[in-house]
């Protein structure tokens, strides 16, 4: 099989890994300003205090059938209403689609230099007037008044690493799709008991990387500010970084840890994974990793959020410090044990 894309930009040459891109048949779609301020002219009768008022303008804009591709199965969408800029998402949860149960979620979208003037949360069911129905697996029927939107959540069931791209060691928990676009392979050492995420490029890579300049082994994203680290012992690429200015903003780049392969988690591999790494979890969480019934969850962040390039370096630091020990090499690679090893 062809490795798809992956670039890697240096200053005089631009290195592509034998790109296979898919829907190369289409042009890319261009954005202008003249669209973008006629978007902002248009004035929708919504009640932005109102959940069920966003929720019905939302599904009313849906096509018959969509694709969900992050893997904790939220449907993002954003639009503009008298001048403010509103982000959402239609999740499927993974925890009680089978029961009826949609989450819907609207708030203005997050900035730097202003407080948050519209939140709405909502789990719709059946006497909201909003009908869940599976029809197959990972496909779902969402009905809504007079209207059914098909809702296909992306399956991933049959993508598993390759050998060269996981270590003896550690244990394959699931494939994840960030709402980036980016693909991982979510892995747990269970020597050291950490988790890593590594980068999928045997999937098209909608990224061009730029080497570091403190260290060729580190390439970060020029699109999401994903940054990656090249591994020594194995042929792959280690998640280590993600910008902070994307996460305190809540973008599409904030990071993987809220796309956990909840759809391809098998039996308590995740669960007993987190018990493994944190012995206190133990009757405290379920499969998923959720705790008080979805209230809240186990998160998975080994990375770090940077602000600055050098910022990085702690890991070029942590590694070079390691010499060959293989464990306090991979070990790095959690931003706990990159301070740890360092101080």
């Amino acid at each position: 099989m062809l490795a798809k894309t992956i670039s890697i930009l240096a200053l005089s040459f631009v290195l592509i890994l034998k790109p296979l891109i898919a829907n190369a048949g289409q042009s890319p779609t261009l954005m202008t300003n003249q669209n973008y301020i006629e978007m902002l002219k248009t004035d929708q009768p919504i009640d932005v205090n109102s959940t069920e008022s966003i929720f019905s303008f939302v599904f009313e804009q849906l096509p018959e059938e969509v694709t969900v591709y992050p893997t904790e199965n939220y449907y993002y969408y954003s639009f503009h209403h008298n001048g403010i800029e509103l982000s959402g998402n239609i999740r499927l949860d993974a925890l009680d689609r089978d029961k009826g149960i949609v989450h819907f979620a609207c708030f203005s979208t997050f900035n730097r230099w202003n407080e948050e003037v519209i939140n709405h949360y909502k789990k719709f069911e059946k006497t909201d007037g909003v009908v869940l129905k599976k029809i197959a697996p990972l496909k779902y029927s969402l009905s809504y008044r007079n209207k059914s939107v098909i809702f296909k959540l992306h399956d991933l069931s049959n993508v598993l690493p390759p050998i060269s791209k996981i270590r003896e060691d550690e244990q394959f928990i699931g494939p994840v799709y960030d709402e980036s676009g980016i693909q991982l392979y979510l892995v747990y050492n269970q020597k050291i008991k950490k988790f890593h995420y590594i980068l999928n490029d045997r999937e098209n890579v909608p990224e061009t990387f730029t080497p570091s300049k403190t260290n060729k082994d580190i390439i970060i994203g020029t699109r999401t500010g994903f940054s990656f680290y090249k591994d020594n012992y194995k042929n792959r690429f280690i998640l280590i970084g993600v910008y902070s200015g994307n996460s305190m903003v809540n973008n599409y780049y904030d990071g993987p840890f809220d796309q956990l392969p909840d759809n391809f988690i098998k039996g308590d591999v995740l669960k007993n994974a987190f018990i493994d790494q944190s012995p206190e979890l133990k009757g405290k969480i379920d499969r998923f990793g959720n705790t008080d019934h979805g209230a809240s969850r186990v998160l998975i962040t080994p990375y770090i959020h940077y602000t600055y390039e050098q910022d990085l370096s702690i890991f070029s630091e942590c590694t070079n410090k390691a010499g060959d020990n293989i464990d306090a090499y991979y070990t790095c690679f959690d931003k706990q044990g990159s301070e740890e090893n360092n101080s």
